[in-house]
């Protein structure tokens, strides 16, 4: 069975679309699909179904699916062990954040590592989205939770804090918040609950007895530029936002505590561009440890 064969199947299979398959691989849609038909004829059975949406393993795509895996397995690990582009710390390695943490906390120091390692290709994509790494649509994922199954291997980045804010502009034109009572009839910076991807997303419960307005972002991003511009109130991470003198932290005693979690598939853990990536991630994080779990900071008066 042809390799390269089997790695459209899996660019395909993992994307679901040929043309997306194409786009990662390089290749265009005619020859992902010239690739995929000699596929299927030699094994001598359908291993999609095209439809107007995409491309939809068969029954016999599934099984395939999990040899094909363990083949990719095989030659990443052949790779680690004898291949001179990983020994060179060279590829690529897609790294997979929460918005707020890829944003402002990894963005802005990943280009020193791609500076020592010109050979070294590193994508981050900062979303507000879980990733999949047995489906390989990342090779590094930073999690907010510990998974708990999978075979996946884990370690613990930090703990952060988050705290509610506003910008002193929103406090000079609507007044103080000193209690938590203050903040009724004002407008919460939140996140859409139906796009929440994780329960650890979830901190407005401190202010579901009030009655207030809302404005929804989804992203974490969206919803620190929102409350810097002196849209309303919001509850952001304590590491982003003491870059920025013009919030305010209000309501010192509301503090919401997660974690950040480092994860990658046991089959690559191995490969030297995934470690050295991996290390040099939780060597910033150690050393900036104590901007990730902030001191409240006390509520400033507004301005008369």
């Amino acid at each position: 069975m042809d390799w390269d064969h089997l790695r459209i199947f899996l660019a395909v299979a993992r994307a679901g679309q040929m043309l997306a398959a194409g786009r990662q691989l390089g290749l265009d849609h005619a020859t992902v699909g010239r690739r995929l038909g000699a596929l299927e004829a030699s094994l001598g059975t359908k291993l999609f179904e095209r439809r107007t949406t995409g491309s939809e393993l068969t029954a016999a795509g599934e099984r395939l699916l999990a040899h094909a895996e363990r083949v990719e397995t095989e030659m990443l690990q052949a790779q680690s062990t004898l291949g001179n582009v990983d020994l060179a710390l060279a590829g690529t390695v897609r790294i997979g954040a929460p918005d707020g943490f890829g944003t402002y906390f990894l963005a802005p120091r990943l280009g020193r590592l791609a500076e020592e390692h010109p050979s070294l290709a590193i994508q981050l994509a900062p979303l507000p989205r879980s990733f999949s790494l047995p489906k390989r649509e990342v090779d590094i994922a930073v999690t907010l939770q510990r998974p708990a199954e999978g075979r996946l291997v884990a370690r613990k980045l930090t703990d952060y804090t988050l705290g509610v804010y506003a910008a002193r502009r929103y406090l000079e034109r609507t007044g103080p918040v000193e209690t938590l009572a203050d903040v009724a009839g004002r407008l919460l910076v939140t996140y859409v609950a139906d796009l929440v991807y994780s329960p650890a997303l979830d901190y407005f419960e401190a202010f579901r007895e009030i009655e207030a307005r809302r404005l929804e972002c989804a992203s974490v991003v969206g919803q620190m530029e929102a409350v810097r511009a002196g849209a309303g109130i919001g509850i952001l991470h304590d590491y982003a936002a003491r870059a920025h003198p013009e919030l305010v932290r209000l309501l010192p005693e509301m503090a919401f505590r997660r974690s950040y979690w480092l994860v990658t598939h046991a089959d690559i853990r191995d490969l030297r561009r995934v470690r050295e990536v991996e290390d040099f991630i939780a060597g910033e994080v150690r050393e900036e440890r104590a901007c990730f779990v902030a001191e409240p900071r006390a509520p400033e008066p507004a301005a008369a």
